[in-house]
């Protein structure tokens, strides 16, 4: 009888599993359950991209790529960051990768060593404290409180570096909270790592969306910042490209190369059709990230006028696609509170602690839906908060 608990990694198996996948899976087997779990864009990939990656294939072009990806597609990338954003690369300082979720790993993977501590504020996507721990890092969260709109402070990281601290994840936009860092916000941070040696993996895959008058800036474009950071982007939600699973990095070439390196013998290449559509993507629908983010930007200021209203207070998110309410007025943990709306009303949000501790006492409120969509899982809402007694 093979005893697997004990042949099986001690820090694979003490990993904290997925929260949002959690509910999105029960959601999934109940009948007449509206899901705002996901953050999944609710668009289709627009058709200019859909019909470069079928001409590849009637081409056939179905051969592994280089390593690092078509360097067409990597001069693309360049092109796209610098008309955008203003970050200045070469196609030897850009990998391209499965999803920005490698891109991420493959950071993590080649910085850290064990007993390197990771800076991560929280709440976060979920993956970067379990990537840390199998890589033998030490992750160190930093509490990201709503009073500061959910943004990191110089006075909070200065406090969290060490002698042992290797790298911040700065993940801005955010997701769950949907709180961005404005340039202005940015240059405290950097003033603080500037008299360090530690590197910013910067997970800018929300970068395209932001609403008001104020566009995303990456910390790259800081001065003195671009030789300690590695950018992390990719087409899933800008582009509304999610299952064609394609990201990238770009970051000093020591680093990429590196990265490069451990791609290379994990993974090989990324999907060679999905390079020629993104080309496709960079070059030509800078009009459909534009027509989607308007449209997502109608639905957040719907969704968030509408839980003020119900009495679950939400400071108004600023990017990604995300609301993060509190549920304080209900006296109930996120977990409770989602749960027991998935039970009552059949609606399916994320508890906040699926994000890290720092999320308690909110939830997850993903609006890459139609308004239709959100405006009847509001409705149930607020038939579960009269149920509980909670009146706005």
């Amino acid at each position: 009888m093979m005893e697997y608990d004990k042949l099986i990694s001690g820090a694979a198996a003490g990993m904290r599993p997925s929260g949002i996948r959690k509910f999105f899976d029960i959601a999934a087997e109940m009948k007449d359950c509206i899901s705002l779990g996901v953050g999944e864009p609710d668009f289709k990939t627009p058709w200019a991209i859909r019909e470069a990656g079928i001409a590849s294939l009637e081409k056939g072009r179905t051969w592994y790529t280089s390593n690092a990806g078509l360097k067409e597609l990597r001069e693309e990338i360049c092109r796209y960051l610098r008309r955008r954003f203003g970050l200045e690369y070469t196609a030897d300082e850009t990998l391209v990768t499965v999803g920005g979720s490698e891109a991420i790993d493959l950071c993590i993977r080649s910085l850290v060593n064990p007993g390197d501590e990771v800076i991560i504020p929280e709440p976060c996507f979920v993956c970067y404290e379990p990537i840390t721990t199998l890589t033998g890092g030490v992750a160190v969260p930093i509490a990201l409180q709503a009073a500061d709109k959910f943004k990191l402070t110089a006075d909070q990281l200065r406090a969290a570096i060490t002698p042992k601290t290797k790298l911040l994840v700065l993940p801005f936009p955010n997701n769950p909270t949907g709180g961005i860092m404005t340039r202005e916000e940015l240059e405290p941070i950097a003033r603080v790592l500037r008299e360090t040696d530690v590197i910013v993996l910067s997970d800018e895959i929300y970068a395209e969306l932001t609403y008001g008058d104020v566009r995303h800036c990456s910390i790259a474009a800081l001065p003195g910042m671009k030789e300690r950071t590695v950018v992390v982007n990719g087409f899933s939600k800008a582009y509304a490209m999610t299952g064609w699973r394609l990201g990238y990095a770009c970051g000093p070439k020591p680093v990429i190369d590196v990265m490069t390196k451990v791609h290379q013998s994990a993974i090989m290449c990324a999907p060679t059709t999905s390079q020629y559509a993104a080309v496709t993507a960079l070059k030509n629908c800078d009009a459909d990230i534009e027509r989607m983010r308007q449209e997502y930007d109608a639905r957040r200021r719907f969704l968030v006028a509408r839980l003020n209203k119900l009495g679950l207070t939400c400071f108004e998110p600023e990017g990604a696609f995300y609301a993060f309410p509190s549920i304080a007025a209900t006296g109930m943990t996120s977990d409770a509170f989602a749960t027991g709306l998935l039970n009552s009303q059949r609606v399916a949000v994320v508890p906040g602690t699926a994000f890290g501790a720092t999320g308690e006492g909110h939830v997850r409120i993903s609006y890459a839906y139609s308004l239709n969509h959100l405006a009847e899982a509001l409705r149930r809402i607020e038939l579960y908060l009269k149920e509980l007694g909670v009146r706005a």
